[in-house]
């Protein structure tokens, strides 16, 4: 079986905890998982800001953070996920949300696992 690996990323993500960026889905109604093997959170701007990066799980309709109010120094990067793996379920997402519209995100995704 193929490797399918992707990344998914978001530039200047919300700013609203109650409407946070979708930055990857998982397989869009397939019925196979995803692994999220890294996610990176880079502040662009010239002020700290603090920023959130949830899993939903779209079976509970619940969601959950990864890491929450994480302080990012001006022109810094924050590792959320790096060494450990989070299963994302069919139809999973992971979101985020921060409090300056200075954050980008990039996520390392292996796709279609059985």
């Amino acid at each position: 079986m193929a490797n399918n690996f992707k990344n998914a990323g978001a530039s200047g993500v919300s700013t609203s905890s109650g409407s946070p960026t979708t930055i990857y889905t998982s397989n869009n109604g397939t019925a196979v998982n995803s692994i999220l093997i890294e996610l990176d959170v880079a502040n662009t701007g010239t002020s700290a800001v603090a920023a959130s990066v949830l899993l939903y799980d779209t079976s509970a309709t619940t969601s959950y953070h990864i890491v929450k109010d994480a302080p990012i120094p001006a022109g810094s990067t924050m590792k959320v996920v790096s060494g450990q793996k989070i299963v994302l379920n069919n139809d999973d997402e992971i979101r985020v949300y921060a409090t300056a519209a200075t954050v980008d995100v990039v996520a390392s995704i292996l796709e279609d696992v059985n």
